[in-house]
């Protein structure tokens, strides 16, 4: 039996066949990665929203917007109340903008509200950059195991963790919060952040027990800016600029943000001086960031730390910074590392956005200043200034058209 052969237009034709069934399986796979100083902006029908949705969440958080007032120099000590006379303004600090945000879905901005170009202090969010770069030392390998203690890293006459209740404490305890590192950092001692906190009176703190590390989770700033100052130990080089050259440029952040040090958070490291940064606005400082750029630092881990085909932080890090801690009090099964909260059920039963899948995030700071990533919605929303109220993510969601 004789084999026909293709003719050559039948040839051309399987060709183009089969480059257009490629260039289409691309296009369907091919993810948008907004370009420096843009982002495609396309209607909420266009990518599957209901706009009547989108715009009733957008007055609910305008309805729900923060009250206080926008002179953060004197909101801030009246909202951290922290022990006199710890309670200073050590860091920059500015006047805020009001309630502005961003909602960026299957890659696009569908929707912008307020002043998002402001860069404006972030609080507790910053801790979300820093846990950031300390995984870039884990990647790079100048961070063994976040289970070695971290007295081991440190250079000689360090004295940050030589004492006998400090010794044992890991970089893990530190990026959970379970450290109860004890001492002063910045002049500021440890129990100055937050006295009040679980019953304690400012009294009664700096003689509370003592707990081994690891055993007992506790929200603290003086203890995550020890986080900051051994990364910086670490990295030999200041944060915001290793933040900047490996995150904030690849995923083409404007260059409006900048994260500020205490007037005298300052080391001297081979030979050359440089900033300790805290990981959040107690004491003023902290991350400086408009809403643009915290949207493109969430959809870099929405595309879990890849951008444009290259990897920026691994995948291993990020499902160790989604973890939450087991066996200790109430606080740590809803936390991972340093600011990734966790949209799992509370010991209580509850989630924090009931509505959300339990795999998503917030990245949360005082103001409130929010990042919010729903891997399974395909959603990265950033809301500031917002009263806490779960009704403005779970609004957005029901505009999913399934």
């Amino acid at each position: 039996m004789t084999r026909r052969r293709a003719t050559p237009a039948l040839t051309l034709l399987l060709v183009a066949v089969a480059a257009w069934v490629v260039s289409a399986t691309q296009a369907r796979l091919a993810v948008y990665y907004p370009p420096a100083g843009t982002w495609e902006k396309r209607e909420p029908a266009a990518v599957g929203l209901d706009k009547a949705k989108i715009d009733e969440a957008i007055a609910l958080s305008v309805k729900n917007q923060n009250q206080r007032t926008k002179v953060l120099a004197d909101d801030i000590p009246a909202t951290f109340g922290n022990e006199k006379p710890y309670n200073t303004v050590d860091g920059p600090v500015q006047d805020r903008a009001g309630m502005n945000g961003v909602i960026i879905h299957k890659g696009y901005a569908i929707a912008e509200w307020g002043d998002t170009a402001r860069s404006d202090m972030t609080f507790s969010v910053t801790k979300s950059f820093l846990s950031t770069v300390v995984g870039l030392a884990y990647d790079r390998g100048l961070i063994k195991d976040v289970n070695d203690k971290v007295a081991g890293y440190m250079p000689k006459g360090v004295d940050l963790f030589t004492s006998e209740h400090n010794a044992p404490i890991t970089w893990d305890h530190l990026l959970r919060q379970t450290s109860d590192w004890y001492g002063e950092l910045w002049g500021q001692p440890d129990w100055a952040d937050r006295p009040g906190e679980n019953g304690a009176t400012p009294a009664d703190w700096p003689k509370r027990p003592m707990r081994a590390p690891g055993t007992h989770y506790k929200y603290n700033d003086v203890r995550v800016n020890v986080l900051s100052l051994a990364t910086l130990y670490v990295m030999k080089k200041p944060l915001p600029v290793i933040l900047k050259e490996s995150i904030m440029d690849p995923i083409g952040a404007s260059n409006t943000w900048h994260w500020e040090p205490y007037k005298n958070a300052y080391v001297t490291i081979n030979g050359e001086k440089m900033p300790s940064v805290p990981g959040g606005g107690h004491h003023g400082g902290g991350m400086f960031i408009n809403a643009w750029d915290m949207a493109r630092f969430g959809y870099l881990f929405l595309h879990n730390g890849k951008w444009n085909g290259k990897q920026l932080i691994s995948e291993k890090w990020i499902g160790m910074a989604r973890t939450p801690g087991t066996g200790l009090n109430d606080g740590s099964k809803t936390y991972g590392y340093m600011n990734w909260f966790l949209n799992v059920p509370n010991p209580q039963g509850r989630k924090s956005v009931p509505g959300a899948p339990p795999t998503a995030v917030q990245f949360q700071g005082n103001g409130s200043n929010l990042i919010y990533i729903d891997w399974e919605n395909d959603l990265v929303v950033v809301v500031r200034w917002i009263g806490r109220s779960t009704d403005f993510f779970e609004t957005i969601i029901s505009a999913i058209k399934k």
